[in-house]
């Protein structure tokens, strides 16, 4: 059985779509990978995240703003022989997005990448924010250079 590595823009958004939650991979100063799940919004080729302010992920990404985004979904274990360990698979499909992180400073562009992530899970994207909501929340987005998508047994 065969991947399929060459999936279409419209699947690959299609993947990101059915995913809830997305692992954003960094880099640390010597080249120690560090990975964290967000919550996500993605809209016109762009990842939106946020987070509350400070941490080491905002100490990883001003040492490095390079990162890749790995989705993952439709998981279902399949198996030819039940006797046969070797024989068993998992179909899934996946999407890796690579690119660099930008800070969302503006206070007007940070509402309107709350409002990208709000209405992935909740269909609404008019929501309105206070002012200590919105500054004390670090919004960002991964500029996508690069979209990768794979199927396996679908």
């Amino acid at each position: 059985m065969q991947a399929n590595t060459d999936l279409k823009k419209e699947e690959i958004e299609a993947i990101i779509a059915k995913c809830d939650v997305c692992y954003l991979g960094m880099v640390e100063g010597e080249g120690i990978p560090y990975v964290l799940p967000f919550n996500f919004g993605y809209h016109d080729g762009i990842l939106y995240l946020h987070a509350g302010p400070g941490g080491k992920k905002f100490s990883v990404l001003a040492g490095n703003n390079r990162a890749c985004a790995a989705f993952s979904t439709d998981h279902e274990l399949r198996g030819r022989h039940e006797n046969v360990a070797c024989s068993y698979f998992m179909k899934y499909r996946s999407v890796l997005l690579h690119g660099r992180i930008e800070m969302i400073v503006e206070y007007d562009e940070k509402v309107s990448a709350l409002n990208i992530i709000m209405k992935k899970y909740t269909g609404r994207g008019d929501y309105k924010y206070n002012a200590p909501a919105v500054n004390n929340v670090q919004a960002f987005r991964l500029v996508v250079e690069k979209a990768r998508g794979r199927s396996f047994g679908y």
